[in-house]
């Protein structure tokens, strides 16, 4: 490799939203950009979330000389407890993100054990041969930056996820200034958020949900109940000045969300007005006009403060006539039916459900197509990579960095285990490396074989079917059995007939050997395959089956 190449590594958010992490690495020096977590899909079952396989970086654990955050959300900061025990190398955050970092790592044991840095927009960093320089972009959680990297291939930037938001929530601008600085400064390569590109304009700017959090409280009889996510702070400030500017008190429920306030109220992020925040035993002694909930629960979860409100679950909220629910979220891809059955929960018990499809409640923290074109147009990059969206989104930005005057070939498509090099001018998709993904269920991290998902989603599409039978162990007669049990296949009691057809049909592919010795393994295939075609001939279902064979 040559001394001034870089290669860049997407070890995910490319060609997917969710799990990001970007490897940077020239010479002897590896840099790597978040570490975050990536919701599973709907054939996941059981799965909790989804991190990135680092293989690559523990081969080279040495040369790894930190991790770079650009942000607090967890899609770049959610595998931060998992990989830092692996690799432990300091972290490198603002500092809001830098709270929110220590608050995961608290709860699982993993503080003390960690080197935590803050860093401030305008600060430069030194790794060998990767010097990184912080710089400040608009998103939906204050704090956020974009990455400047001085390498001896040239400037390398990285947005991190940003719009133009000309009037954020109590925080400056984008800063346009370091983005004109680096127009003129002949940039390598743009990394480039890319989620919005098929939205023509501009995102609207954060204050707008405010405007509707002030049109529905003054309509509101009764409680209004807000959901967002726990990290939008922006958000949860809004909310808060909204409810004391119509004389509410706000209560805050769920545990992420009330370690994400206190976080941001102890470093100034979030500012309160006296004696706003109560507890929920307190707002039990207000009329309901004077109180608002600021709960979790925006994506459906189902163990979320919302979602036990919209089933009657919750042991201190039942909603009432009069109660109006503002979901102020989008649904994650994957979550689109947890939140559409929430929101119908919610109708259900009569409360007047406010979403977006109904009324600006949530607005994105990512740039639409225009504020994409600008960035493109104040950096002019010699090549652009899109980053944080689907393969859709990538090629779309292609056609649109086409229209800022960057031609196709200058935008590279890399998705996740390509290696980027540039050098000198020069850039191409090299090669691959060999990279997964790691699942996450419960307590297990990365032990969830593919073939364990493909026996849950067997079982969830047609049930189980357990036969057991007691053998001879010196005839290989049948002595007791069978019996036959089923989950998730048919209803016992309606389907006696075809269950002692069943069995009939186990005892003849026992007593069929003709006279030869019954040996146990030969038993448990003999029962699985006769016992499964006959199942598939009168039913058409293929049902997991599981043969338990004692020998007496």
């Amino acid at each position: 490799m040559s001394k001034n190449k870089v290669k860049i590594i997407p070890l995910g958010g490319a060609g997917e939203i969710g799990k990001n992490m970007l490897v940077v690495e020239c010479r002897d020096d590896i840099v790597v950009i978040d570490a975050g977590l990536k919701f599973p899909n709907e054939e996941m079952l059981g799965i909790d979330f989804i991190i990135p396989d680092i293989s690559y970086l523990l081969e080279r654990k040495d040369r790894v000389r930190g991790i770079v955050i650009t942000h607090g959300h967890e899609d770049h900061i959610g595998a931060l407890p998992y990989i830092l025990p692996e690799l432990k190398v300091p972290v490198y955050s603002t500092r809001l993100t830098n709270g929110i970092i220590k608050v995961k790592l608290k709860e699982r044991g993993l503080l003390h054990d960690t080197d935590l840095h803050c860093v401030e927009p305008g600060d430069v960093l030194s790794f060998g041969s990767i010097e990184v320089v912080f710089f400040r972009v608009n998103h939906s959680i204050p704090d956020a930056v974009g990455l400047i990297m001085n390498t001896p291939a040239g400037l390398i930037v990285h947005t991190g996820d940003f719009k133009f938001d000309k009037t954020p929530i109590e925080a400056p601008p984008t800063d346009f200034d370091q983005l004109v600085n680096l127009g003129l400064s002949n940039v390598v390569a743009l990394f480039c958020d890319c989620v919005r590109v098929e939205l023509h304009g501009s995102t609207p700017s954060e204050r707008i949900v405010g405007d509707t959090f002030d049109a529905v409280m003054s309509d509101a009889t009764g409680r209004v109940i807000i959901t967002t996510f726990a990290s939008n702070i922006s958000r949860i400030q809004q909310a808060i000045y909204t409810a004391h500017n119509h004389g509410r008190k706000v209560a805050i429920i769920g545990r992420s969300l009330e370690s994400n306030v206190n976080v941001a109220i102890d470093l100034g992020f979030l500012v309160v007005p006296d004696d706003t925040l109560i507890s929920l035993a307190q707002a039990k002694n207000l009329r309901n006009d004077q109180v608002v909930f600021i709960t979790t629960g925006s994506q459906g979860e189902p163990t979320s403060v919302l979602s036990r409100i919209a089933t009657n679950d919750h042991k201190q909220i039942r909603l009432v006539p009069g109660d109006t629910v503002i979901i102020s979220a989008t649904p994650v891809p994957g979550n689109e039916e947890t939140v559409s059955r929430t929101i119908d929960n919610l109708f259900r018990l009569g409360a007047k459900v406010v979403y977006d499809a109904i009324m600006t409640v949530h607005v994105s923290g990512h740039a639409s197509r225009d504020e994409l074109k600008l960035m493109l147009q104040l950096v002019q990059p010699q090549y652009c990579i899109p980053l944080h969206g689907e393969y859709r989104h990538m090629v779309l930005f292609r056609e649109m960095a086409g229209e800022a005057g960057i031609a196709p070939e200058q935008v590279l498509l890399a998705e996740v285990g390509d290696i980027l090099e540039f050098n000198q001018g020069s850039g191409r998709i090299a090669r691959r490396v060999q990279v997964g993904s790691v699942l996450v269920d419960g307590v297990m991290v990365g032990e969830v074989a593919r073939v364990v998902l493909r026996d849950r989603q067997h079982l969830s599409r047609d049930g189980v079917v357990i036969v057991v039978v007691a053998l001879d162990r010196q005839s290989g007669e049948l002595v007791s059995g069978p019996d036959i049990v089923s989950r998730g296949f048919v209803y016992m009691r309606e389907a006696d007939e075809l269950i002692e057809k069943a069995k009939e049909n186990v005892r003849r592919a026992i007593v069929s050997r003709n006279g030869s010795e019954l040996e146990y393994g030969f038993a448990v295939q003999k029962i699985k395959e006769s016992l499964g075609k006959f199942i598939f001939d009168k039913t058409r279902r293929r049902p997991m089956i599981l043969t338990v064979v004692t020998e007496i």
